[in-house]
């Protein structure tokens, strides 16, 4: 009888991404996989390291699976990814629990690292963050109609409060054909929203063809005809090209919702946050994203409390949240990362105030997003159905203009039985400030 391996991923869609492409060479190896942790005789944990409160939900997440060597099955724990990149020494040395570590640039190495765990060693599987998928196996994670499409890797815009570049290293585009084939078997296999993430998809192509390559990228896949949709994530403003943005607006398939992570509006924290672009730029772009793409969805994100942020800086970015009236928001607090640039910088601003600012921030997002919302109703939308709710004994799902799990939904009824991953017209009847409901239409 093979081994049974469960995983456990934490953080982003791009470490998701990397789950599934050591699931697929496990699988392809000859290892069982397993969801249920309990019957797992392996398990691997794919950690997340980008803020403190990530590392700390790695840790109990580590802690927790240990348990499973009591409890459960397991005989094996293997950790992997942004936090063995960043601490894999501190992690073998502090943690007897743990039987071997990967970094992130050891993704195709997983079946290798297993075996030199099950010859009683505990390795540690870090270098420099330089790999790149060239078409690995994967094994879908994500409900069968869905799918992340990792385009890169890494990132050279070294903010100064992130620690990505180090964990990552640098920006590294995949081939196109490469994604073009993997985005193909996708979507024969099922699936019909394909999401483009990377650490900054706008940049892709510029370090392998010399030139901003999104636009064709995107194109390409809207041509698979088995694709609904195609979402882009983590637009970067000043790599958004003129070229992008006619695509998007004649090309349905695309998704009108654009992820625009802005960070902060004054052009002093920009700066000393490393961010490239201003807030006259800022402001610009976005009146030009809004006359040229009809009904398009603005997402971004926000940090308030950096190291010297002024009550009038902060001022300064509720008074352009509320100009501005963007479709999507999240607010973070600002977290110290060991080893960044603005870890160093004076001004830290206390937890409650830091607190207190987040909560302002988000209390003006929450009242946009309503008006927004109570705009939709009587309109009739398209809606890519994801489930059933006992609770409120109705269907639900997303329209083009909502990401998965970070977005709002809309609940609806309908007289027919829909099924996951099938598209029906709901008309909206009713609105809160983050969900819809309705009533199928068709």
């Amino acid at each position: 009888m093979s081994t049974s391996i469960g995983l456990i991923s934490l953080g982003c869609a791009k470490n998701r991404v990397d789950s599934e492409e050591l699931l697929g060479q496990l699988r392809q190896a000859g290892y069982t996989l397993t969801s249920d942790i309990n019957q797992a005789e392996v398990i691997i944990v794919n950690t997340c390291g980008f803020i403190t409160a990530a590392k700390e939900e790695s840790i109990a997440a580590i802690l927790e699976a240990a348990q499973y060597k009591i409890i459960g099955r397991c005989r094996k724990l293997l950790v992997v990814g942004c936090l063995s990149q960043r601490y894999g020494n501190e992690l073998l040395q502090e943690m007897p629990e743990i039987d071997g570590i990967m970094g992130t640039g050891a993704v195709p190495e997983v079946v290798k690292v297993l075996q030199t765990i099950h010859l009683g060693q505990r390795p540690l599987a870090v270098g420099a963050p330089g790999y790149i998928s060239k078409r690995l196996a994967r094994v879908l994670t994500t409900p069968s109609y869905l799918a992340y499409l990792k385009i890169a890797e890494g990132c050279d815009n070294c903010c100064s409060y992130c620690v990505i570049p180090a964990i990552r290293g640098p920006y590294r585009s995949r081939a196109m054909d490469d994604i073009i084939s993997e985005a193909q078997w996708l979507c024969s296999s099922g699936v019909k929203e394909l999401i483009v993430v990377a650490q900054e998809t706008t940049r892709y192509g510029r370090d392998i063809y010399g030139r901003y390559a999104l636009p064709e990228l995107l194109q390409r896949l809207a041509a698979i005809d088995e694709c609904r949709w195609v979402r882009i994530m983590y637009c970067y403003p000043d790599s958004f090209t003129d070229g992008l943005i006619k695509l998007l607006a004649a090309t349905p398939k695309i998704c009108r919702y654009i992820d625009l992570p802005l960070q902060h509006i004054n052009n002093r924290l920009l700066r000393v946050m490393n961010r490239r672009g201003s807030k006259e730029y800022i402001i610009k772009l976005v009146d030009k994203l809004r006359q040229s793409i009809p009904g398009v969805t603005l997402r971004t994100t926000f940090i308030v409390g950096f190291p010297g942020e002024t009550e009038q800086e902060f001022s300064e970015l509720l008074d352009f949240m509320a100009q501005v009236k963007f479709e999507r928001a999240g607010v973070f607090a600002y977290s110290p990362e060991e080893g960044t640039a603005a870890e160093m910088l004076p001004g830290r601003i206390s937890d409650d105030e830091v607190a207190e600012r987040v909560n302002q921030a988000m209390s003006l997002q929450q009242r946009i997003s309503l008006r927004h919302n109570l705009d939709k109703v009587g309109q009739e939308l398209m809606v890519l159905v994801e489930g059933w709710d006992d609770d409120a004994k109705m269907y639900w799902g997303r329209t083009e203009a909502d990401a998965p799990e970070i977005d709002g939904k809309v609940f609806f009824t309908s007289r027919a039985v829909v099924r996951e991953g099938n598209f029906v017209r709901v008309k909206v009847i009713d609105a809160a400030e983050y969900d819809l409901s309705g009533v199928r239409t068709k």
